[in-house]
């Protein structure tokens, strides 16, 4: 209120009206000041509230990670044992064993249920929030891409039967001459220097030039090993079979696969005599009953945590060993174990 609209209104004298319009002044200044005082306050009691939010949300994330971590590598030693037990019952290997059993999600309760010795528990009924699931796969039931090169140069045999796959799902055979030419510029023992390096998962063969479409209709039929290894004709699927066997057709390929499936082939002697003259281009060196190389899959889901784990084992009868291991959030929807993208 102004001096003069304080004489209109109060008829105060002069000193009067100024001491009341002063007051007045102060009064409104100091309540500003509150406000301003209660909304930095405010703003500051949010932004440490916000802070220590943030702080046991990475926790608490870290927390469950590292529980992943150990857990699959707790499923992976548990894939080790199966296998490992596999080898002491024998040198076949074939689709009705254990191992090729996959294992669907199930709470990790369950297992803990079923454990020797009675029920074990976690803590914070970890056991309730933990879903476990996972596979075993034979990698010997697939074409290998280390046969590709033999001695520094490309095996014409192996090569013949990359072609044979190539043209059953209808993909294009140059990319395949232009990879498996660079798969040997790579694999010569004095690479030159613009060769690409030696891919050692499937998903670097783009490294080679092989496009993604090709990746994702190759990826359930090739593999990346090690060594050289034969294909197991006990697990191998009809069209693995149609692309490895000289002069199989696809049909007969399946006829093996209902073949094999009603009781395993012992050996290569066993399939000959039980599949006759469709076993004309089997070879001791290219194909056997047994298998060396799995890869072990497991995928864990915990609260928002979803995790794919992929790990390349090696038998060698009863010892088994990793040969490489990868872990990755999980791809997909909850129980798919796709390992390829795209997801499933």
């Amino acid at each position: 209120m102004s001096l003069k609209q304080c004489f209109a209104r109060h008829h105060l004298s002069k000193g009067r009206c100024t001491k009341a319009c002063s007051e007045q002044q102060q009064t409104g200044a100091a309540l500003l000041m509150a406000l301003l005082t209660v909304a930095l306050i405010a703003v500051l009691a949010s932004s440490a509230l916000w802070q220590q939010w943030r702080t046991l949300s990475v926790e608490t994330a870290e927390r469950d990670a590292q529980q992943a971590h150990w857990l699959l590598m707790g499923a992976q030693d548990w894939a080790r044992v199966v296998l490992r037990e596999d080898g002491r019952s024998g040198n076949t290997d074939h689709l009705a064993e254990p191992w090729a059993t996959p294992l669907r999600e199930a709470r990790l309760s369950s297992f803990l249920a079923a454990s020797p010795g009675g029920t074990l528990t976690l803590r914070d009924g970890l056991a309730e929030q933990v879903f476990l699931s996972g596979r075993i796969s034979d990698m010997q039931a697939r074409l290998n891409v280390a046969n590709l090169v033999t001695g520094g140069s490309l095996n014409t045999a192996e090569l013949r039967s990359f072609v044979r796959l190539y043209q059953l799902l209808n993909l294009p055979e140059a990319e395949l001459l232009a990879w498996s030419k660079a798969l040997e510029a790579a694999l010569q023992t004095t690479p030159k220097l613009q060769a690409a390096l030696p891919p050692q998962r499937l998903e670097q063969l783009g490294w080679l030039g092989m496009s993604p479409r090709s990746l994702a209709r190759l990826s359930p039929y090739i593999t990346v090993l090690p060594t050289a290894t034969p294909v197991n004709i006990n697990t191998a699927s009809a069209e693995v079979l149609y692309a490895s066997v000289p002069g199989l057709s696809l049909a007969a390929a399946q006829n093996w696969v209902r073949e094999r499936n009603k009781q395993p082939f012992d050996n290569l002697d066993n399939a000959r005599s039980r599949m006759g003259a469709e076993t004309l281009g089997l070879s001791d060196s290219r194909h056997s009953v047994n298998t060396r190389y799995f890869e072990v899959v497991g995928q864990l889901r915990q609260h928002e945590v979803s995790v794919l784990q992929r790990a390349l084992v090696v038998r060698d009868g009863v010892d088994t060993k990793t040969v490489w291991r990868e872990v990755r959030p999980l791809l997909g929807e909850p129980g798919c174990l796709s390992t390829i993208e795209p997801p499933c």
